[in-house]
């Protein structure tokens, strides 16, 4: 791994973006190696519960904007790499192990999909939450409009993409984008009692439950619109708007 840092705690695996330096904005080899890993973990029996973090001052404040990416070989190349923000943030949700965030400094963009795919998720009060694409001039991709309708409903939802509103965390705590916010010196001592009590419940009723809930889900929908969402992504980059704003905003 290179933009991540795993760290085994008894049953609990810590992962933690890793680009503290950049207050771990993501950039395609982060959004690769998420997905990859939460796929893997599908066998993990030993893992009873996954920690998701951020290293350094910040949770992940969105996309890297200085990257600059090799072309691909073809369209359907590029299709892919096009979908891989949504491919990680699936498998976060379908991981079979209950997963839980700990959200501090921003969450910005992806970072902010990357903590509501989560289930569970603790923040600080001081948090900036926000998802910045409709100011940068390009819809939010990532299956986050579905996933934020899901979580905090649609007025909220609506509120938050299309407004490019931000929020801190105890805003973010009352709409439902995380279960509790508490000062910034409280958050470890958060995290151990939500660790603690998710790890104090029979392990096999808490596998089946959260089964429920991705049933649950998939059951409520006619169809996911978000499979497209790398392919409307791709054809706003060239607007004049995006190129304007996502360099300069």
């Amino acid at each position: 791994m290179e933009r991540l840092e795993l760290e085994r705690d008894g049953d609990v695996l810590r992962v933690w973006l890793n680009r503290p330096d950049k207050r771990n904005a993501h950039d395609q080899q982060m959004i690769v190696e998420v997905g990859d890993l939460f796929q893997s973990l599908e066998t993990a029996f030993d893992v009873r519960l996954v920690v998701l973090g951020g290293r350094g001052k910040s949770f992940c404040a969105g996309a890297d904007r200085r990257e600059r990416l090799e072309p691909a070989s073809s369209e359907r190349e590029q299709r892919y790499w096009n979908q891989i923000g949504r491919r990680a943030t699936r498998a976060i949700e379908d991981c079979s192990i209950p997963t839980l965030a700990r959200v501090h400094g921003h969450a910005a963009g992806g970072g902010s999909c990357f903590a509501t795919s989560c289930d569970f998720r603790v923040t600080t009060d001081t948090t900036q939450w926000w998802v910045p694409e409709v100011e940068l001039g390009t819809p939010l991709p990532w299956a986050g409009t579905p996933r934020l309708i899901q979580e905090i409903g649609m007025a909220r939802a609506r509120r938050y993409i299309m407004l490019s509103e931000r929020i801190d965390g105890v805003t973010a705590a009352d709409w439902g984008l995380a279960h509790e916010s508490v000062p910034d010196d409280q958050l470890d001592e958060a995290m151990a009692r939500w660790e603690a009590r998710l790890l104090s419940l029979p392990d096999l009723a808490v596998d089946m439950a959260k089964a429920h809930f991705r049933g649950y889900m998939r059951g409520s929908a006619l169809g996911d619109l978000s499979e497209t969402d790398g392919d409307l992504s791709k054809l706003v980059r060239q607007t004049d708007d995006f190129k304007a704003r996502f360099s300069s905003f």
